[in-house]
């Protein structure tokens, strides 16, 4: 019989890619710029994350400072990429993330690479030399580069996390967030408080990345490592799909090749890596 449980946590992974996938859509709506949005977001986050944990204890370890501010450049140049380049674009560069963990942990924990590792470094790189061959206008490729920075500060968030043993890291999230907020706030532009606007903002704050967050820290410990890589692919799946159904911006050809490469190389990096992990709920009993 299956686990009541376990199911709950496969519901709440794929909300929780849904909900991810929103972003380049109300990003791209959003006629405000990328700051205001990235620290009205953030703040938006902060508020729903404070209300779940109500007392939360962060450390202020080393490692801890290194996750929220990882997270803070994540978010921030995630936007500012999604502004620049196309949704597509941004969250597929970003989602090289694992590759970056895999290059730094190299350097850091001085750990010899294992050939799947090599292998989809290389796959990757190719995958992203795609898209700086696409022909785009000078923003376009400011925004590409961007998203790849992104994606390194998104592989710093995974790297700090994990020094963080024994230790919850909802903590990292919730003060990423404040700040985000924080860093934003000198430049903040004055906007109309138009309900479509709040109401963009809110959807943004609240579920995209504070519900989501929370959802996806609760499945971590029902699911298995294979489950959780499958799943949340789903992300950079559906985020240009959202795009072009309601906003318009269809992704070129070699946007797509490139993407599929990324996205290719990296789950089936982790799709091998998991296969020797035991279930993610054994490894996160503690948080």
């Amino acid at each position: 019989m299956t686990d009541p449980l376990h199911r709950r946590g496969l519901l709440a992974l794929v909300i929780t890619a849904v909900l991810w996938s929103s972003g380049g859509l109300l990003i791209k709506s959003l006629p405000l710029s990328p700051l205001t949005i990235a620290g009205m977001r953030s703040a938006i986050a902060a508020v729903v994350m404070l209300l779940w944990l109500r007392s939360p204890k962060p450390t202020w370890s080393a490692a801890q400072w290194g996750s929220i501010l990882s997270y803070a450049a994540t978010v921030i140049l995630f936007v500012v990429a999604t502004k620049l380049t196309t949704a597509a674009n941004a969250i597929f560069l970003q989602y090289t993330a694992p590759i970056w963990v895999g290059i730094f942990s190299w350097f850091v924990a001085k750990e010899r690479p294992s050939r799947i590792d090599t292998l989809a470094v290389i796959v990757v790189m190719a995958g992203m030399s795609v898209f700086f061959l696409d022909r785009v206008n000078a923003g376009s490729t400011l925004g590409n580069l961007i998203a790849v920075l992104s994606g390194v500060a998104f592989a710093g968030v995974a790297l700090f996390m994990r020094a963080q043993r024994g230790v919850s890291t909802t903590e990292s999230i919730l003060l990423g967030n404040v700040l985000t907020a924080v860093l934003c706030l000198p430049f903040l532009q004055p906007f109309p408080l138009e309900p479509s606007i709040l109401g963009q903002l809110l959807a943004l704050g609240v579920l995209q990345l504070g519900v989501s967050y929370i959802l996806y820290s609760w499945a971590m410990r029902h699911v298995t490592a294979l489950e959780a890589i499958l799943i949340t692919t789903l992300e950079p799946i559906l985020n240009p799909i959202w795009v072009a159904l309601f906003f318009g911006e269809v992704p070129s050809s070699v946007a797509i090749v490139g993407g599929l490469i990324v996205v290719g190389a990296v789950v089936a990096r982790n799709f091998a890596h998991a296969r020797t992990l035991r279930p993610i709920a054994d490894r996160l009993h503690d948080h």
